[in-house]
């Protein structure tokens, strides 16, 4: 069995997909509103490491709807700078999001999408395929059924993605909650973040 990698926050950097109004509501297994929780914890946990975060939408003029709220408030300049894609079902095919990651200089991603079967399954593989190490936040994705959940969390594993919870995530990457980030970041394991309402 291939060895898990150790996660380290000066080689992470955080990839934010597709948490939009619109597209958070196709959430069933979990609901919506934990996705966006735990992607802000995500989000949290980035910024107290200094970690690059990676945003990208997709057709946000139509149902996909803005990136949530909450994400644009927690982290306002990935937000600004967020790739808006036109289409592309795998972000790794944008060109301006996969030169954006490669410019983060970083080789261990941390990946969240909304939904898994969609938009976390394909750019997750592709990552690994070049030559990233990859590990996909489930707790801060969701799919819209078991199914496509089940076959997609198969898929990634199999392609060498290596799945995990938000909590777990952050728990890694603190490693001494004694540390200034885990004084910071052990508040959110049993937390939940306020939300914004949306518009």
């Amino acid at each position: 069995m291939e060895k898990s990698p150790h996660f380290k926050p000066d080689q992470c950097a955080l990839l934010l997909i597709d948490h939009q109004v619109g597209t958070t509501q196709l959430i069933k297994n979990i609901t919506a509103d934990q996705s966006i929780r735990n992607a802000v914890k995500l989000a949290k946990m980035a910024l107290a490491f200094e970690m690059p975060i990676v945003m990208t939408s997709s057709f946000e003029d139509q149902a996909q709807g803005p990136t949530h709220p909450s994400l644009q408030r927690v982290a306002p300049d990935a937000f600004t700078n967020r790739v808006q894609r036109h289409g592309e079902v795998n972000a790794w095919d944008d060109e301006s999001f996969a030169k954006a990651v490669e410019a983060t200089g970083r080789r261990q991603l941390i990946v969240a999408a909304v939904t898994t079967d969609i938009c976390l399954v394909f750019p997750a593989i592709s990552a690994v395929e070049a030559g990233y190490e990859v590990q996909a936040v489930l707790d801060a994705s969701g799919s819209s059924f078991a199914i496509g959940e089940e076959t997609s969390r198969r898929r990634m594993e199999r392609a060498g993605v290596w799945l995990t919870s938000a909590n777990t995530m952050i728990a890694e990457l603190v490693g001494n909650w004694a540390t200034p980030q885990g004084m910071a970041l052990v508040p959110l394991l049993a937390s939940d973040p306020p939300m914004l309402p949306v518009d």
